[in-house]
């Protein structure tokens, strides 16, 4: 939990409130869309899409608690119809929230993907277990470098934390290619290669906005920067990567019901 800058201008203040808005309304739409549509596939599916739900509340939960933590750490005012002015109440904003969302959800974006890819037998357990404790650490060595004013020092975690970080995007990248391959049909193969790749576009915008304070940027600016890019690749990498999961358990349901219908 770091200090807020002091000099927030309105649209500073007003973007990061935008996006900490969006946040919620995403994420909390999303799940009543995930756990709606839980009847609308097969058996072998529900599993990977109740967890997409259970990414997108536990982000919903996280998302309040860092807008309330926001919108508790200023006061903004208006003075005689004129521009907004924005002052520090002296309550500390609790960016931390992130982190434990993170720390909760991260692993299981991974665990949904590896099950509605449907892997052979042995394979799920083990690569869920690399996946997860690897981007668990990843997200584990990202924190201490968030709270450092010291750029050294946030380079330093920054470093440390992109061994899982690659190691968890060479996997989804290279290793999940042939089971992506292997799909009942070439949509949910197509549907399967995008959920991955869109986790690693979405994955590769986490360091670059970790890197906002580590060079040079500082001040409101770079607090505003730093929670709308969050924010964005939050939404990008559960809401939109859980409607991808989604889809392809909604369209590998279709295969398996129209495999059933067929005659012997």
């Amino acid at each position: 939990m770091a200090p807020l800058p002091d000099g927030f201008s309105y649209a500073e203040w007003n973007a990061t409130y935008n996006a900490l808005s969006f946040g919620i309304a995403a994420m909390g739409s999303a799940t009543i869309f995930f756990w709606l549509q839980l009847p609308n596939v097969t058996k072998n599916y529900r599993t990977a899409l109740t967890i997409t739900g259970i990414v997108t509340l536990i982000a919903t939960y996280h998302y309040i608690r860092i807008f309330n933590s926001w919108s508790e750490a200023f006061t903004v005012a208006s003075k005689d119809r004129g521009d907004y002015t924005v002052q520090l109440t002296g309550a500390p904003f609790n960016d931390g929230y992130r982190y434990v969302d993170w720390l909760l959800t991260v692993p299981l974006l991974l665990i949904e993907l590896i099950l509605v890819m449907k892997l052979p037998q042995a394979e799920p357990v083990s690569l869920s277990w690399k996946l997860g404790l690897a981007s668990a650490l990843m997200v584990a060595l990202g924190y201490p470098g968030e709270i450092q004013e010291d750029l050294s020092v946030r380079w330093f975690w920054w470093c440390l934390s992109m061994i899982p970080f690659c190691f968890v995007v060479f996997t989804l990248a290279v290793g999940l290619a042939e089971a992506t391959s292997k799909q009942p049909s070439p949509a949910a193969a197509s549907l399967a290669s995008a959920a991955r790749y869109l986790t690693v576009l979405s994955w590769c915008t986490y360091p670059f906005v970790y890197m906002v304070k580590s060079v040079g940027l500082a001040g409101p600016a770079a607090t505003m920067y730093e929670q709308v890019g969050y924010s964005l690749a939050d939404v990008l990498a559960k809401a939109v990567f859980g409607v991808l999961i989604w889809a392809i358990a909604a369209e590998k349901s279709a295969v398996e019901e129209s495999g059933k219908l067929l005659p012997n």
